[in-house]
């Protein structure tokens, strides 16, 4: 058995090689696990090569997130994180209208929407299109999305993508209802654990000829529309308390099928933004094995959705009941307009241990 370098090449054995090998520093992950013949190599050497983790799923056929550490709990050893998320879960959970579900077929919902505007002028601060679906991508009705209307200035707007689909994506942003309106702000990725998750892409993967390598990430783009710093807009954003990668948990795999939207990704919309109006739209047909969990704080609409109770007044007095409301003054030319934002309040403990922007000192 030989022993290959990072590019895929014999490693060499020359006394030079030894030497750098014993001097340099080796670094090794808790998942990782030693074979018998591991550690004889160990003891005789006295150092523990690092793995390079592309080269051993090509000879093995195992996947690096095998090897990544606080999969199930990535708080793990970040005691005032861990409490920060505690206390923003129970700070959202405290404060969320009570799940609000939307049966709407794909040809019904951008009347739908239009008719939310008009007759409701209904406006939603998060809003979230598609899920880790492949067929989410439509883009007869994603053109056609009023969300220019729909969504409140500020907002903020998370749409689902395949990699194979990202220049479709492109295209779709760039739009007459998108473009000069959303500005691309972060690009969220979530990572199946292996391609027997539920969440794995295999529609994405299919060609004449399988390759080596797979296409297994699916992509979030986060765009914002209006103005908002980080460093004075803690009242409407709370930055820097999730990772831009999110890792599938093996916990959350179930015999029966998968839920359109992992709960980790609605966490991540609700840690992000403060405001407490969510908007989740899934433009098509999941299939049988895909389910659509209502979440409180969300009104999720879509075919495939299962309990059916939206009604515009209801939530209008759930949020006036749940929010803090925070007035506004918008200024367009000669006119000036009061907006009304609908937060969820935090407390002087969330603002003492979540993570903020450096305090840049003058010159």
């Amino acid at each position: 058995m030989y022993s290959y370098n990072k590019f895929g090449s014999r490693a060499s054995t020359s006394t030079s090689t030894k030497k750098s090998l014993s001097s340099s520093q080796t670094v090794t992950t808790k998942s990782t696990k030693l074979t018998s013949s591991d550690k004889a190599k160990k003891d005789a050497k006295g150092v523990l090569q690092p793995i390079d983790y592309n080269n051993h799923y090509i000879h093995s056929g195992e996947y690096a997130t095998r090897f990544i550490r606080n999969v199930i709990n990535p708080l793990d050893g970040y005691p005032k994180l861990n409490k920060l998320h505690e206390l923003k879960r129970q700070q959202v959970e405290k404060h969320a209208t009570k799940a609000f579900g939307v049966r709407c077929s794909t040809d019904k919902i951008v009347p739908t929407l239009n008719n939310w505007i008009e007759k409701h002028n209904l406006k939603f601060d998060v809003i979230m299109i598609g899920a880790l679906v492949d067929n989410q991508f439509i883009l007869p009705v994603l053109n056609t999305l009023p969300i220019y209307k729909l969504c409140s200035k500020p907002g903020f707007l998370f749409i689902w993508s395949t990699t194979q689909k990202i220049q479709q994506l492109t295209k779709l942003l760039n739009n007459d209802n998108f473009n000069k309106k959303f500005r691309r702000s972060e690009e969220l990725i979530f990572l199946p654990i292996n391609d027997k998750s539920p969440y794995y892409p295999h529609v994405a993967n299919t060609a004449e000829e399988k390759s080596l390598f797979e296409k297994q990430q699916w992509h979030c783009w986060m765009c914002i529309t209006g103005t908002v710093r980080r460093s004075t807009d803690n009242d409407l954003i709370h930055c820097n308390i999730d990772t831009d990668l999110q890792i599938e948990s093996p916990s959350t795999v179930t015999k029966h099928g998968r839920n359109a939207c992992p709960a980790q990704i609605y966490q991540v919309a609700e840690n992000f933004s403060n405001s407490n109006r969510r908007l989740h739209i899934i433009p098509s047909k999941l299939g049988p094995e895909t389910h659509v969990k209502l979440r409180p704080g969300w009104v999720v609409l879509g075919p495939d959705v299962l309990i059916n109770n939206f009604d515009p007044e209801t939530y209008n007095d759930e949020l006036h009941a749940k929010s803090v409301i925070k007035y506004k003054q918008n200024v367009t030319g000669a006119n000036t307009s009061l907006s009304a934002q609908f937060l969820v309040p935090q407390t002087s403990e969330i603002e003492d241990l979540r993570p903020k922007s450096p305090v840049i000192s003058p010159k």
